[in-house]
């Protein structure tokens, strides 16, 4: 895992390594600027004319420390001072007169020449207010700029918590980022602004963000062989958990074909779908692998045990909001006492009943997406987006629950625990029937005896890296949700299972 900060997490590892440590602010400096000088050279980037704009702050002194290492090297690097004098930071003073004792080139106003390279040190992580005035001006202007865009750490007016834009923003093509990748260059807009990101190791340490758990982290997929559950030699499919999915109404059926598939893809041993009687024949000739039983009302006693015989259960893909399926949901909440992953209309008959969630003795895992959550909140679709992180946080607070919020950056949060952001997968994933192939993955893997919140986070994962894998083989536009269950089997073909697990 890696971890995503926010500005005032990464200030706090910043001033721990200098004040606790004893490693000097220029120190962290001259490495931080000789990693992105070496960024500039490892993506073989036109260094035949050089412009940094550099503020008054840490940030800014990076970016003269930078100067001077491009001009040792024969670079021609020249440095729009837009700070004030005044405001100089003890560092960045320095570096600003060593640069100007070397004969780089300082200027105050906006040039007239044209660059290969504009590389933004303006404002650091610690930026909250919105940006006008002058500073909007000189970003309007680099972001004009014909050339290659390089920010250092974070692009100015993208703020660090939450992506969001602060009036205007630096839109690189490339963010260098000290120690972590931030937060808010991976949740968009911020995203969009921060272009490719790479943390860059200056010696920060990181250990004070171990038990703050307002930190976010995320996986990649070298660690998917440490992440997943093992798989005995001496095993039978019990060993892998009984699936419960109730799933589908009338007309429904792929929706129980899409997470069953899932569920059985990543690794669940016994899968049964209990759904609409008119779903059978469809079920049986799609998934001859799964066990389907099937309802025509609600009947009490055929759900009791149903729910006495599984290890976990998903409910809501294709349920329909009927009285049926109304009542299905609430004895499922009322009765299980194994995971339950509640999804699509499960969630939105479950919003007129969240009273439910603190009574529920079973561990539950809701996976909504943005619409979703709003009926579950109470709050607009743009409010969560604007600070989804402090949103869902609450949300998990006041419920006992696992959520994974559903996005382009899909969050997993449970209370007392850090939140897991998902940086893997693509537009190619938006399709009916994800969310589908999503749940079922969830429940496959909690099936293998995998906690809540560990199960959800990795769901997530495995399920976008199945759409990264899909979308090699069909194209950003032909993706359909069948295709990430593929996906997701070629993620996991490579892994052993822990074959030698005795």
């Amino acid at each position: 895992m890696r971890y995503l900060p926010d500005g005032e997490q990464m200030k706090s590892a910043d001033a721990y390594t200098i004040e606790q440590l004893g490693i000097p602010s220029l120190v962290l400096m001259e490495r931080a600027a000789l990693k992105v000088v070496e960024a500039l050279y490892e993506r073989k980037m036109d260094l035949a004319k050089v412009l940094i704009v550099c503020g008054s702050g840490n940030n800014g002194g990076d970016g003269f420390a930078m100067a001077r290492l491009l001009h040792e090297k024969g670079i021609c690097a020249e440095v729009l001072f837009a700070g004030k004098e005044s405001s100089l930071s003890e560092e960045c003073a320095l570096q600003k007169k060593i640069a100007e004792r070397i004969g780089i080139s300082v200027f105050t106003d906006l040039p007239h020449r044209e660059y290969t390279v504009v590389t933004d040190a303006l404002f650091g992580v610690g930026l909250s207010r919105e940006i006008s005035g002058k500073y909007a001006d000189i970003i309007n202007w680099m972001n004009e700029q014909d050339c290659r865009k390089v920010a250092v750490d974070i692009p100015s007016g993208v703020c660090a918590r939450t992506g969001r834009i602060l009036g205007t923003a630096f839109r690189a093509d490339l963010t260098v980022s000290m120690e972590c990748v931030k937060l808010g260059c991976e949740l968009f807009p911020g995203k969009a602004c921060a272009g490719e990101t790479v943390a860059a190791p200056i010696g920060i340490n990181k250990d004070i963000f171990k038990d703050n758990t307002d930190v976010c982290f995320t996986y990649d997929k070298e660690e998917l062989p440490l992440l997943l559950p093992k798989r005995s030699v001496d095993s039978h499919k019990g060993s892998y958990g009984k699936v419960l999915m109730i799933t589908g109404s009338s007309g429904m059926a792929g929706a129980c074909f899409l997470s069953a598939k899932a569920a059985y893809s990543a690794g669940a041993g016994l899968v049964q779908i209990y759904t609409a009687e008119e779903n059978r024949q469809v079920i049986q000739q799609l998934l001859p692998e799964a066990v389907v039983s099937c309802y025509s009302g609600y009947d009490e006693a055929q759900l009791a045990g149903l729910l006495k015989w599984a290890d976990v259960v998903c409910i809501g893909c294709g349920l329909g909001k009927s009285a049926t399926s109304e009542q299905i949901l609430i004895h499922t909440l009322k009765e299980a006492d194994v995971p339950c992953v509640i999804d699509a209309d499960g969630l939105n008959l479950l919003s007129g009943y969240t009273e439910l969630l603190k009574r529920s003795s079973a561990p539950l895992i809701l996976t909504p997406h943005m619409m979703e959550m709003s009926r579950l909140t109470g709050k607009s679709v743009e409010e969560i987006k604007t600070d989804r992180m402090e949103i869902l946080r609450a949300f998990v607070g006041e419920y006992p629950v696992v959520c994974a919020l559903k996005d382009s950056r899909t969050a997993v949060a449970q209370s007392g625990r850090q939140t897991f952001l998902n940086l893997a997968g693509n537009n190619a994933m938006a399709k009916a029937g994800s969310g589908d192939v999503l749940a079922g993955t969830i429940t496959g893997l909690l099936a293998q005896r995998m906690g809540a919140f560990e199960g959800a986070a990795l769901g997530v994962f495995i399920h976008a890296c199945g759409g990264d894998e899909a979308r090699k083989e069909k194209g950003a536009y032909s993706v359909l949700a069948r295709n990430l269950t593929a996906g997701i089997e070629n993620v996991l073909r490579g892994q052993n299972g822990g074959e030698n697990q005795l």
